[in-house]
Order: structure tokens, then sequence, then C-alpha cells
């Protein structure tokens, strides 16, 4: 059995709705940093996003640990036209869009941009290739929001609704172990 530890990347401090957009994450709360990287298992490796603000959190954890290349597939959700945008003004362009995208994921997807489905289906193929390519191996993966909810939701056989109701902080930690029983061990966790 492997373990996945899902890293959500330091803050960006944007008050908008960011997915594919390559913002910089605030790494300057080095003891936030020190913590999460003790609180990692010293012999995982370590893998991120392509997008900046994870790259530069992982590189800001992984020590002495393994690093793996970046895998563009352990991106954000891509937000198509509402990207960058602030939610309020998402509402104002389609209320219903908007509330079905957040209330009833599934198929339901922004103009331009990807589904909750497709989202899960893109991250759990990059899980699962990981883990074939590193069997036994805990993974350290730094990503975002979006990207860590789509493993809990498979971790809990949870809605996308389900999902969408945990918090997931930057800089924090979920555990979720893998084959054969797929199970979250903790969520949001910030050491």
């Amino acid at each position: 059995m492997s373990r996945l530890f899902l890293v959500r990347h330091g803050p960006t401090h944007a008050r908008s709705m960011v997915g594919w957009s390559d913002l910089p994450a605030d790494l300057s709360d080095t003891a936030a940093l020190a913590r999460l990287d003790a609180h990692l298992p010293d012999n995982a490796l370590v893998i991120s996003s392509d997008l900046s603000r994870a790259v530069t959190t992982a590189d800001a954890i992984a020590g002495a640990r393994t690093r793996l290349p970046h895998d563009p597939d352990l991106r954000e959700i891509h937000f198509g036209d509402w990207e960058l945008k602030r939610f309020p003004d998402i509402d104002a362009e389609d209320p219903g869009l908007a509330r079905a995208f957040w209330e009833t994921p599934g198929d339901t997807a922004p103009p331009g941009g990807e589904s909750w489905n497709s989202v899960c289906a893109r991250v759990d193929a990059a899980v699962d290739r990981l883990l074939a390519a590193h069997p036994g191996h805990d993974l350290v993966i730094v990503a975002h929001f979006g990207a860590i909810l789509t493993q809990v939701a498979r971790a809990g056989a949870l809605s996308g609704a389900e999902a969408f109701a945990h918090k997931i902080d930057n800089l924090s930690v979920t555990t979720i172990r893998t084959l054969p029983n797929w199970g979250a061990e903790g969520i949001n966790h910030c050491p």
C-alpha cells in the first residue's frame, strides 16, 4: 500500500477563480514550510503540477526526498472563461450555470473550461500512473484545491458536491491510503 500526501500549494492571495493561470505562491511563511517538511515522510517521492505555485512549494518542502518531474495532469480545475473572475461577477453573468457547477458538479463546465467529471478523470489517471510507476512508495503530491478534492472524493466514494464541502487550506496535507482499499486518513491537516 502507498499513501498519498496531498499538499496544497502556498497562497496566491488572489480573490478570484485561479485555475490554470500561473500565479506565484507566497512562500514567506518559512515556519509553516518547515513544519510541513517535518510532517512528511522522509522516503516519499515528491511531485507537483507544472504550475509555478505548486512547483515552488514542492521545491521548498522536498528536502532530501527524490523529486519527480512536474505533471500538468495534476493542475487545478480549468475554469475557462471564468478564469481570474470573482464569483459575484460569474454569478451575475450566468447564475444558473455558476450554481450548477458548484452545487451539482458532474458534467457542468464553465464556458471553455472543464467539468468536475473531467477533472476527476484527468487527476485520477495521473495518480494511477504514479502509483503504477512507483509501487509501494509514498508520494507527496503538491497540487491544488480541486485536484486534491478529486482524491478525497475517490477515497470516500463521495459525490462532487460532498467533496466540495471540504475545506483545503494552503500548505495543508490530506493523507490518502491507496490500493487495495482507498480511504482518507486525514483531510486538511495543517502541521
